[in-house]
């Protein structure tokens, strides 16, 4: 079985994702390095765990969450593909179980799609630890007249605090954000974050759970 252990040893996936960070601090834009890999992963792991689901399944879902957005470097537009093409031609060929490596690529690959057709529980999982993680600490320039003007930034930038949680027994996944009114107001906030809350949706029916939002005590279901 592949772990993530062996994942973060790996010289080509840490050359990618300090080519990414280099890439996307470049052009200015929010962070997808290694804080945010490392968020994800941690999140995709715990989620994974805390619904149940097999150590195996557990481990990919670490390492898609690690592995996910490695190829911005190649361009943001298709970084999901690029992102599991390169993992592909890391692990595919010495692996073991190809079905490892097969569904973790699947799930790198549809992280970032508008339409979405979910068919593991990986990629669902991925999904939801990467669109949930929302904090003012990604956004990198600290112009207020940029992040206001940029959706992306002030869509981070307001949020102050992120408590991401299940609720086994009630068959719920809530993400519960605090943000800044002096930069969004709450019903601004769940308007732009409408797509983002679409995708976690998607992703938490398709594990069997009802996702909820909750920003600044406003809920939405």
């Amino acid at each position: 079985m592949l772990k993530l252990e062996n994942v973060k040893g790996h010289p080509m996936i840490e050359d990618f994702i300090n080519q990414s960070e280099k890439y996307l601090d470049a052009i200015k834009y929010t962070d997808h390095g290694r804080r945010h890999i490392n968020i994800v992963s941690d999140r995709a792991r715990s989620l994974a765990k805390s619904i149940g689901l097999s150590e195996l399944v557990q481990e990919m879902c670490a390492i898609s969450g690690y592995c996910h957005d490695m190829g911005n470097f190649m361009g943001r537009s298709e970084h999901h593909y690029w992102s599991a093409m390169l993992f592909s031609q890391i692990f595919l060929k010495d692996a073991k179980d190809t079905n490892q490596i097969s569904t973790i690529m699947q799930a790198i690959a549809s992280h970032d799609k508008n339409k979405l057709k979910l068919v593991n529980n990986v990629s669902a999982i991925l999904i939801l630890a990467d669109k949930s993680d929302v904090h003012r600490t990604r956004v990198k320039n600290k112009d207020l007249n940029q992040i206001k003007n940029d959706i992306h930034d002030r869509v981070n930038y307001s949020a102050i605090a992120n408590d991401f949680s299940v609720n086994k027994s009630k068959k719920q996944i809530k993400l519960k954000i605090q943000i800044d009114t002096k930069i969004t107001s709450p019903m601004d906030y769940f308007e732009i974050f409408m797509e983002r809350m679409a995708f976690c949706r998607i992703a938490a029916e398709f594990l069997g759970y009802e996702f909820i939002l909750i920003i600044n005590n406003f809920k939405l279901s």
